[in-house]
């Protein structure tokens, strides 16, 4: 594994397993939100963002957390391992809402500068209506660019905590 995809519903905890698996691999870790957004939660827009990640996706070695069906072809393509966390829309909306309530005010490591940790109605649909609208496509990508990838699905914190330690 060294070039390795961990997509999954907001919530799931994608950017948690992304930095462990860094630090445990010595590999760069990527966070796509903190690409995408900038101050005030404003979207960097596709036509920046999509060479941002296309340089990215050329280098030899990383781990990058995150969705973001356009560019998902073009990492697949590169991507030896595509790691799918997923849990019960219940779950990451709660898990989603626990850490807004936890750090809300403060911004993430994992989000662009200048985005303050926030939960508003647009993201708790976004979270709950993720397995109908985003899990397809991004399904569909992985049978059509992924065939090569190892595919590995991680539903709990212990299957999460298990795979680490197998490592």
């Amino acid at each position: 594994m060294k070039r390795i995809l961990i997509i999954g519903c907001s919530g799931g905890g994608k950017s948690t397993l992304a930095r462990k698996l860094g630090a445990k691999l010595s590999l760069p870790v990527t966070h796509l939100d903190k690409l995408w957004w900038q101050p005030g939660w404003v979207e960097l827009g596709h036509d920046a963002f999509c060479p941002v990640v296309e340089k990215l996706v050329a280098g030899d070695g990383w781990v990058i957390d995150g969705n973001y069906s356009d560019t998902f072809p073009m990492r697949l393509a590169r991507a030896d391992t595509v790691i799918w966390i997923e849990r019960s829309r219940l779950q990451n909306l709660i898990r989603a809402f626990g850490r807004f309530l936890l750090l809300r005010g403060t911004v993430r490591e994992d989000v662009g500068e200048g985005c303050p940790e926030k939960f508003d109605l647009e993201f708790a649909r976004y979270i709950w209506n993720y397995n109908r609208d985003v899990a397809p496509r991004m399904e569909a990508a992985i049978r059509e660019f992924g065939a090569h990838v190892n595919f590995i699905r991680l539903r709990s914190d212990r299957e999460i905590a298990n795979f680490l330690e197998a490592l």
